[in-house]
């Protein structure tokens, strides 16, 4: 009997997994996500944050480099010290923002790349 059992049991599970759907489906959205800015990894940005400088601390505006890119989140890594707005000094210089964060913005006076439309064939 616990052969059969198990069999009952491993028919259930099946069966709930593919009325699930099995995968994790795409990321919906109510709309599609405003963005100014289409950033990429390796991109020099401009983000708004306590920081020092000439061994003060600051809040203003800070130059960094995207390291990575998630679906709502953008890290920028800095070379001088940055803050969280409690105070504390972040180890590893990432901050991370939300995509259509305020304080984050293209550097001024940097094009964006325009990429070669490569032909259909």
């Amino acid at each position: 009997m616990a052969t059969i059992r198990s069999n009952q049991n491993a028919r259930g599970a099946a069966a709930r997994r593919s009325a699930r759907g099995g995968r994790m489906g795409q990321i919906s959205y109510m709309r599609d996500p405003d963005l100014e800015h289409s950033f990429e990894v390796g991109d020099t940005v401009e983000v708004y944050c306590d920081h020092e400088k000439d061994k003060d601390r600051i809040r203003g505006w800070l130059k960094g480099i995207i390291v990575q890119i998630d679906n709502k989140m953008i890290a920028v890594q800095f070379r001088s010290n940055v803050f969280l707005t409690d105070g504390w000094m972040v180890p590893d210089r990432i901050l991370w923002y939300p995509v259509n964060s305020e304080h984050i913005r293209a550097m001024p006076g940097k094009k964006p790349k325009k990429e070669k439309e490569l032909p259909d064939y």
